[in-house]
């Protein structure tokens, strides 16, 4: 492609406009397509509105398991038969405590997670009750996702201090019923709304690679532009052993044009940057295993990622993922004044070892 159209997927965002399906499409698909050049392009959005700043994230899974839902993806729905660890919502004094890790790791938000259809008004006024609690004790902002919440609910939470409601759109209207049976594209559409009328600040994002089209990945990010989501979380498909799009998206991706490569997830993460130039973009599930050595270019289009790992998954190391960031020239984006727990400690190096001889000559080593 020519350098023109880098720079006009620039100011085409930055501008306030929308760039047409066809050119969404070619982003995700067309071979002429330079990735430096992309993530550049990308990056000039993303530091107009965040800088150089990334902002950390810790979840805490609250509640694991015991979902009547079936989201294909999810290790806890009720189709699934993956060997996590199911428990009910944990103690109150266990969440605050994780609240208390939280602050002193030094991560700009705090994550609750809790699986289920929904809570019913008593678990609402439950979790008022904490956010008050967490709020009023750190300087962190918290998040919270639920599950289906209706207007009522989501002014107790918004009334208690709650920062953001997250809800995933995860993908399109018309791909959803391929991955879930118990609730519906505009049920999830509608918790969004009933956040929204309340004053709640909304995360929602996508789930990459779960059998769908590129046309489909480019409705949910203008579906989440339409609502002018606050955080758009990215999250690219984990084949976790028994759920039932593990095996079913493996034999599907034969029929699909894309696999999920390096080279594939970052030019997502530019097109959302691109569609969603205002919204704090999140590298999240998935971005170690499918990125692979590429994950630090992430960091270009994204502003945001989680430590400490996700739902059911493990994640890099949070010492991996901080050097990471500041190797790469990025700040770190955090609540606290004092950052004592989150510094940089420069790393015992070890001697530089010399080669021995059965490396030198591996040869006549195995003469001997």
């Amino acid at each position: 492609m020519e350098t023109a159209f880098y720079h006009d997927l620039t100011t085409t965002s930055l501008s306030g406009e929308l760039l047409s399906d066809t050119t969404c499409e070619k982003l995700l698909t067309a071979s002429g397509i330079e990735l430096l050049p992309l993530l550049d392009a990308a990056y000039q959005v993303r530091k107009t509105h965040f800088q150089n700043d990334v902002q950390l994230h810790i979840l805490n899974n609250a509640q694991n398991g015991y979902c009547p839902e079936d989201c294909g993806y999810c290790a806890q729905a009720s189709s699934a038969t993956a060997d996590i660890e199911a428990y009910p919502l944990k103690p109150d004094d266990e969440i605050l405590a994780e609240a208390a890790r939280a602050y002193e790791s030094g991560a700009y938000r705090y994550c609750i997670v809790m699986s289920g259809r929904g809570p019913s008004p008593k678990r609402v006024a439950h979790l008022a009750e904490l956010i008050r609690t967490v709020k009023a004790r750190y300087p962190i902002e918290v998040c919270l996702s639920a599950g289906l919440v209706d207007v009522e609910s989501a002014g107790v939470l918004k009334a208690a201090g709650l920062d953001r409601l997250n809800h995933n759109l995860n993908t399109s209207e018309s791909h959803y019923p391929k991955i879930c049976s118990t609730h519906t594209y505009q049920d999830r559409m509608e918790t969004l709304q009933a956040a929204q009328m309340v004053g709640l600040a909304c995360c929602s994002g996508v789930i990459v690679g779960m059998g769908e089209a590129t046309d489909d990945l480019i409705k949910v990010a203008k579906a989440l532009r339409e609502l002018e989501v606050a955080s758009l979380p990215v999250n690219f498909f984990l084949p976790i052993s028994g759920t039932q799009l593990s095996e079913s998206v493996t034999e599907n991706l034969r029929s699909v044009p894309v696999t999920l490569t390096p080279d594939y997830c970052l030019r997502v993460l530019c097109l959302y940057r691109f569609l969603n130039p205002k919204a704090e973009i999140r590298i999240a599930a998935g971005r170690e295993h499918h990125l692979r050595s590429m994950e630090v270019m992430a960091l270009y289009p994204a502003n945001s990622m989680f430590i400490d790992g996700y739902l059911n998954a493990k994640g890099a190391a949070a010492s991996h993922t901080l050097q990471m960031i500041t190797d790469a020239g990025f700040t770190i984006k955090t609540n606290r004044e004092n950052l004592k727990q989150l510094e940089k400690k420069e790393e015992e190096k070890g001697e530089v070892l010399l080669k021995e001889l059965k490396v030198l000559r591996p040869r006549m080593e195995s003469n001997a």
